[in-house]
């Protein structure tokens, strides 16, 4: 996709706008849903739309910015490692406990089938979740493309991590019983690449986990670009589980199960998306001068918030349209 600043969209009927050629399907007829700029991390001011293709629905942001840019957008702590005070600790506490959402189904996978071999959690970041899979006895391998992401994991958590890309795989084909992928593919220019290299990488009856947002819940309806899963500048593409399941499909694969509530990601998205200034690792990154005591406070408020977005996005988990996708894939029978 060819990067477009400046450009005014040329209007077609229907509300359809010809932009560059959409990643799926190469239709240039969109429709521009909104314009928003970095609401999160606060890393820009510029503005980018989000788009719809007008023939295959995929939603995405518009104009992607060059590799170059896109760096900038990412601050150089962007994952989460704990502090040694009481506040940074109790913070741990919880994410174990929202995790265990994750590490259950995970290990659910990887029970129903007869590979034997790590996981490879792609963009690992701080680790916390294969440490807590190794704990279980599950051995696995983090990878992540940033190098003080994976030296993280490496001395926090003490997860063999590499640091690499997966479009350019470190292991061996047929060597992972797992592929993990946590809120990874909406990040990617190309994530058929990812999701090829995952393919010969994982055992015949090996497991593929994909995380993604998902477009369709009923937060992304109700505010549009005020809803943190759309992540402007980050997220360069925003699936629905069509989108998942048709690319898992292209890829070679075939889907066995989905679950659409995570404990640890939807209740606290909806917190975000109303107060992205409480969000603690927002707080973190945009290096807020904050006392124990106001980090406290706030910590606390953002956790009443979550709990009282709960409800809700229980509710739309259970209507098929929570505000996120997990899918766990294997490699299509012959």
């Amino acid at each position: 996709m060819a990067d477009m600043p400046g450009a005014e969209p040329v209007p077609q009927p229907e509300g359809l706008v010809e932009m560059e050629p959409c990643p799926a399907c190469d239709s240039s007829h969109s429709r521009i849903l909104f314009e928003g700029t970095d609401r999160l991390y606060q890393t820009t001011d510029k503005m980018f739309w989000v788009a719809e293709c007008g023939a295959c629905g995929l939603i995405r942001l518009s104009p992607w910015p060059s590799p170059l840019e896109l760096q900038q957008y990412y601050p150089p702590d962007y994952w989460y490692v704990p502090e040694h005070d009481a506040v940074s600790q109790l913070e741990e506490l919880y994410r174990r406990f929202v995790l265990r959402d994750h590490v259950r189904f995970v290990e659910h996978a990887l029970t129903n089938c007869t590979a034997d071999g790590p996981i490879l959690d792609v963009g690992c970041g701080g680790g916390l979740f294969l440490k807590m899979l190794g704990e279980r006895g599950w051995p696995g391998i983090g990878l992540d493309f940033s190098l003080s992401a994976a030296t993280a994991a490496w001395r926090q958590n003490e997860v063999p991590t590499i640091c690499a890309s997966l479009s350019h795989p470190p292991l061996p084909n047929g060597s992972c019983a797992a592929v993990t992928m946590f809120h990874v593919l909406e990040h990617l220019y190309d994530p058929v690449s990812y999701l090829e290299s995952a393919y010969n990488l994982l055992q015949d009856d090996g497991r593929l986990i994909v995380q993604v947002p998902n477009a369709a819940c009923w937060q992304f309806l109700l505010m549009g670009e005020y809803w943190a899963g759309v992540d402007i500048p980050r997220h360069l593409l925003n699936f629905r589980l069509k989108d998942i399941e048709i690319l898992l499909d292209r890829c070679g694969f075939e889907v066995l199960q989905v679950k659409h509530f995570s404990l640890r990601d939807n209740p606290a998205g909806l917190a975000t998306s109303i107060a992205p200034g409480l969000d603690p690792m927002a707080r973190r990154i945009r290096g807020l001068n904050e006392s124990p005591r106001q980090k406290l406070w706030k910590d606390l408020v953002y956790l009443c918030l979550v709990a009282a977005a709960l409800p809700f996005t229980a509710l739309e988990a259970a209507c098929r349209a929570g505000s996120t996708v997990m899918v766990e894939a294997r490699k299509k029978k012959a």
